[in-house]
């Protein structure tokens, strides 16, 4: 079965808080909430492409983005992103 990308990042984003809590807003280390990095890690296996492919795919994807309230200008570095793996995982 076929999902819209886009109710797959909304389904996430909504499971994400929840599995979060109260700790959902809180920025991670590398300045976005928590459950935004969730999203993202969720968003990557999903389409099955690369760290360094996330930000890059994310630049074309305005939609996307607004649900995860990011700037296209101002993406998280593939860097961050795979650095907030390992210390998300205590969390979901």
């Amino acid at each position: 079965m076929e999902i819209d990308i886009l109710d797959f990042i909304e389904q996430c984003r909504d499971l994400a808080k929840q599995a979060l809590g109260k700790h959902a807003g809180e920025p991670a280390s590398g300045g976005f909430a928590r459950w935004v990095h969730v999203v993202l890690h969720c968003f990557r296996l999903e389409e099955g492409h690369s760290y360094r492919e996330t930000p890059n795919r994310l630049k074309y994807m305005t939609e996307i983005c607004d649900v995860l309230g990011l700037d296209r200008e101002n993406l998280p570095d593939y860097s961050t992103i795979y650095k907030s793996f390992d210390r998300l995982k205590m969390w979901v």
